[in-house]
């Protein structure tokens, strides 16, 4: 895999993809790159990002993915502001949960380690995207947050199936109940970071152990990856596949609509008795 930018990825299509790839030695460096909308994602930007995972996994050379967001955010979910124009292009709620959900599949299937560098906000499908990786390391400053319920919708990407693995099916029902922050520390603390660090100690963190890895047998790399997901995620597909018969009706409900167009006027929305 030769290095990529946005515009390279989007060659083939006139929307903007926003994020940039570079294969750095071993390491492939996967950003997101939207930082004015806190790196929330579009649906090309799912498409696209989704096919730099792939592609790894059938890339030798790539022996460790390193996953960030650009700027003080790691990524807010999906990009409410790209929904109409969206729409206009024949992207259906069907479409955009498959890329949702065939992204977060390659993360979790990509044979080499994903290690999630967590800044900030992490938000909606976000939270999927970050905690399929193998290794999260945050900062401070960084959360989780489940907003979903707030705008008329449920947890989707897997989210819901992977916090329950690792810190519980409670403190999965009162994130997408409530749509509450989940601090990094607390994060930390029932099992969904790997490690929180202050933020100028958060890089050196990460390069340590992605060179760590890069160096590494790669077998045993995979199949110990293959291990712990089967052990851990074993329900992962099962809920995919509920999330997106669920999220697809919401996306297309009077409720949706409502707490979408509340937030994005920053009002509070008044749902349907």
């Amino acid at each position: 895999m030769r290095n990529t930018d946005s515009a390279a990825v989007a060659a083939s299509s006139a929307p903007a993809t926003r994020f940039s790839a570079v294969h750095d030695g071993k390491v492939l460096r996967v950003t997101i790159a939207n930082p004015k909308r806190k790196n929330a994602v579009d649906y090309d930007t799912m498409v696209a990002l989704g096919d730099t995972f792939v592609a790894a996994a059938a890339d030798r050379s790539v022996r460790v993915i390193v996953l960030t967001g650009d700027g003080g955010d790691f990524c807010t979910g999906a990009d409410l502001s790209a929904t109409v124009r969206e729409a206009q292009r024949g992207i259906t709620p069907d479409m955009t949960m498959d890329a949702a959900n065939r992204l977060v599949k390659s993360i979790v299937d990509c044979p080499v380690p994903v290690i999630a560098r967590v800044k900030g906000a992490t938000a909606g499908v976000g939270v999927a995207i970050a905690l399929a990786a193998d290794l999260v390391y945050a900062s401070e400053d960084a959360y989780l947050l489940l907003a979903f319920i707030n705008i008329g919708l449920m947890p989707d990407g897997g989210a819901a199936a992977m916090i329950a693995a690792a810190a519980g099916r409670p403190l999965a029902a009162e994130m997408a109940l409530l749509g509450e922050r989940l601090p990094a520390p607390a994060a930390k603390q029932v099992g969904l970071f790997t490690a929180v660090l202050p933020s100028d100690e958060l890089d050196a963190k990460v390069e340590a152990a992605a060179a760590k890895i890069a160096t590494g047998p790669r077998r045993a790399l995979e199949l110990t990856k293959q291990a712990l997901n089967q052990a851990t995620l074993t329900s992962l597909d099962t809920a995919l596949s509920a999330e997106k018969s669920g999220q697809t009706e919401l996306l297309t409900s009077p409720d949706f609509l409502e707490g979408a167009t509340a937030m994005l006027t920053k009002r509070k929305p008044v749902f349907e008795d």
